[in-house]
């Protein structure tokens, strides 16, 4: 992690500071936890609602999906923060685990083999995501989410869903809300739209064509879909940009400041969303990095429960 103290004025000073911020909280654990499979990254940790955050009667259902480059290092722990948070704010909080790339491409040791058609990272370091079992995992998740909430949260309202996402999870929230629109042969669309109340997609890797041409994440987007040789096949699957419109109300959150996934790759999904005759909600943030959209200790992350609460209640 790059030394903040030793940089404090340089935008990756200011980057760094704020991802130091965002990582230092404490993991929290969550109140129950379910899994969706059998599979040990099939798993949904829930929270209760800690306090009154709406008007009254059966709370919302926030599904959070973290990000962390679609790769096997990071895990659902280290969004477990900012799922409090959200249960603080009175939501009731589903925070899904699924799997990621191999530890390690072929340059590197002897990771988890990834899914079928996967691709190494080109520094041999872990790979981004699984094909296919990254989108299956989101799908079946969602799918089983409904029996879970009514089991493991009572007083929540699965009615009332709303997805939210980080980066790679962004990317995914906006996947999983687009499933009725994938092409005819995926297994994992739907008839009909997701009965959700909304995306709030933050700083998400929401067009893959843009984050491949910008290298997003050390070229993670391609890694995702398997390499140059399956990009274009797959694409049409797993992007966003391609998967317009919904007809949910979607709204993303962008700091301006943000070096891992530029402001261009949210516009450019914004602009995508406009072609298709759909207004998605765009809040740039000033002197925002891509951190504090999930730090509790940051302003911008109370900005996103704000996001949240206008679709959700």
């Amino acid at each position: 992690m790059p030394d903040a103290a030793a940089e404090p004025d340089t935008a990756a000073g200011r980057a760094a500071a704020q991802e130091t911020s965002a990582l230092s909280h404490p993991a929290v654990d969550p109140d129950a936890t379910a899994g969706y499979g059998v599979h040990p990254d099939q798993v949904i940790d829930f929270y209760a609602p800690r306090g009154a955050g709406g008007p009254g009667g059966p709370v919302p259902v926030v599904v959070v999906l973290h990000g962390g480059s679609w790769r096997a290092p990071y895990d659902r722990r280290h969004v477990s923060p900012f799922a409090d948070f959200l249960a603080h704010r009175g939501f009731a909080v589903a925070s899904v685990e699924y799997r990621r790339g191999a530890q390690e491409g072929p340059g590197g040791g002897s990771g988890e083999a990834g899914g079928s058609g996967g691709a190494g990272s080109a520094g041999g370091g872990p790979v981004a995501g699984r094909w296919p079992d990254t989108f299956a995992d989101v799908a079946a998740a969602l799918d089983a989410l409904p029996a879970l909430v009514r089991r493991h949260l009572p007083g929540a309202d699965p009615r009332r869903t709303v997805l939210t996402g980080h980066s790679a999870g962004g990317h995914l929230a906006l996947w999983a809300a687009a499933r009725h629109l994938l092409p005819a042969d995926a297994a994992w669309r739907l008839d009909r739209p997701a009965p959700l109340r909304g995306v709030v997609a933050l700083a998400p890797i929401a067009d893959l064509e843009v984050a491949r041409e910008l290298r997003v994440c050390g070229g993670a987007a391609l890694e995702l879909l398997g390499g140059e040789e399956h990009f274009e096949e797959r694409r049409p699957y797993v992007d966003p940009a391609l998967l317009l419109p919904t007809g949910i109300a979607t709204t993303l959150v962008q700091g301006r400041a943000d070096v891992d996934v530029p402001q261009a790759v949210a516009e450019a999904y914004a602009d995508a969303a406009a072609k298709a005759g759909e207004v998605v909600g765009l809040t740039l943030l000033e002197d925002v990095g891509h951190f504090p959209l999930i730090d509790p200790a940051a302003d911008a992350c109370a900005v996103v429960a704000e996001e949240i609460a206008q679709l959700a209640w």
